[in-house]
């Protein structure tokens, strides 16, 4: 986006201070090709799927409804069904529509030459304001008496996506990161690369195991991708709804890392000290649960995982703390910190990552993200308190 933006003619009066009108139109558009491109997308692969129906499949427009009803999802909708309240975060969708919104606002900042924080706040709110308005709009058409789409939750949802995703990318694009971490006491920047760092290891891991998990049982995986019928249709939109739901399974499996587990429903638990199972959704995702009542060996191994990522912290942050940083013991309780961030980061992602499919047996899905992100910090807090100090005597030399 940075270099379709970068194309068009300086709009600024020529002093080089952006002007306001020019750079809140360009946010505008930016934000509101996020939508139009994400849905054209979301809705043209879900009219690709159909079309290998040899029953037809759905007509175009139910085709686009279900490309909003998804893309509302994926911002925290709710869609009322005649089985129940049908919530669920397709977590890949998130993150394509997080990326977008975080492209759209770096890219104005970066082509304005947006370098203030006034002018930063501008480009923000644009976007922000346009991302809520048309995710709005967008509740209001999809809004059904089969499906009502209830208006809050969605709009919540669109504000709180396009406020930290845009605004992360304006602060990146404009170079005011830096300055804001360095407002923080302590090694802010360090801190936060460590945190992140830290995430990202753990849920690699996560995602490694529920790939391993699956290829362990790839036969339940073909059985249940083609179990709907439809032929090539139905297998290919039972293995699409699995991938857009990959990282809540990664979440997922954060919780069974931490140890509390997850819960699939009222009668399907998978944790290290015990797994029950009961009927699940009939998706290819879910062959990567257990077979038998029998603890897997993959599920002891991950609960070393949360130590893992506190060890990546400390690594990062020992590397990058600097000379006024002070030493030894700072790095260690600065290594607690991080530990501690990774946990309140995975928290989040299990909280957003959790489902309802329907008032009966599945009312619950994911793990519990209030003790599932107090273990991991208190897990990543240790390790990354024992190895930040090694990490920054190693990296001073």
């Amino acid at each position: 986006m940075t270099s379709l933006l970068s194309r068009l003619p300086s709009l600024g009066p020529g002093d080089g201070e952006p002007r306001s009108s020019a750079t809140g139109g360009l946010a505008a558009a930016a934000a509101l090709a996020v939508h139009v491109l994400g849905l054209l997308g979301l809705g043209l692969a879900l009219v690709v799927v159909q079309t290998l129906d040899p029953d037809g499949g759905l007509p175009v427009g139910s085709s686009a409804r279900l490309a909003a009803q998804l893309w509302l999802l994926a911002q925290g909708a709710q869609l009322d069904l005649p089985s129940g309240p049908l919530r669920v975060a397709p977590l890949l969708l998130t993150l394509v529509i997080a990326w977008g919104l975080n492209r759209a606002a770096g890219s104005v900042a970066a082509v304005r030459a947006v370098h203030t924080a006034g002018g930063a706040a501008r480009v923000l709110a644009v976007v922000v304001g346009v991302h809520v308005v048309a995710t709005a709009g967008l509740a209001l058409l999809a809004d059904g008496a089969a499906a009502p789409v209830g208006l809050l939750r969605p709009v919540l949802g669109a504000l709180v996506l396009a406020l930290v995703a845009g605004g992360l990318g304006v602060l990146r694009d404009s170079g005011l990161s830096a300055e804001l971490a360095d407002r923080f006491p302590g090694p802010g920047r360090a801190l936060w690369q460590a945190v992140v760092a830290g995430t990202l290891t753990l849920a690699a891991c996560c995602t490694a195991v529920v790939a391993v998990a699956l290829v362990d049982d790839i036969a339940a995986v073909g059985r249940l991708a083609t179990g709907l019928g439809g032929a090539s249709a139905g297998a290919a939109g039972q293995v699409g709804l699995s991938l857009l739901l990959l990282p809540n399974a990664t979440a997922a499996v954060m919780g069974l890392a931490a140890g509390p587990g997850f819960v699939v429903g009222a009668g399907t638990l998978v944790s290290a000290g015990g797994v029950s199972l009961a009927a699940v959704p009939a998706l290819p995702l879910m062959a990567a649960l257990p077979d038998t009542q029998a603890v897997p060996l993959l599920a002891f191994l991950a609960q070393a995982l949360p130590a893992v990522a506190g060890l990546v912290a400390a690594a990062v942050l020992g590397r990058r703390l600097g000379e006024d940083d002070g030493g030894s013991v700072t790095a260690a309780l600065w290594g607690l910190v991080a530990g501690v961030g990774v946990g309140v980061t995975c928290g989040l992602v299990v909280l957003v990552a959790g489902a309802r499919l329907g008032d009966g047996a599945l009312a619950e899905v994911g793990a519990p993200a209030l003790t599932t992100g107090l273990a991991i910090a208190a897990q990543a807090g240790i390790a990354a308190a024992l190895a930040a100090p090694v990490s920054r005597w190693r990296a001073r030399g």
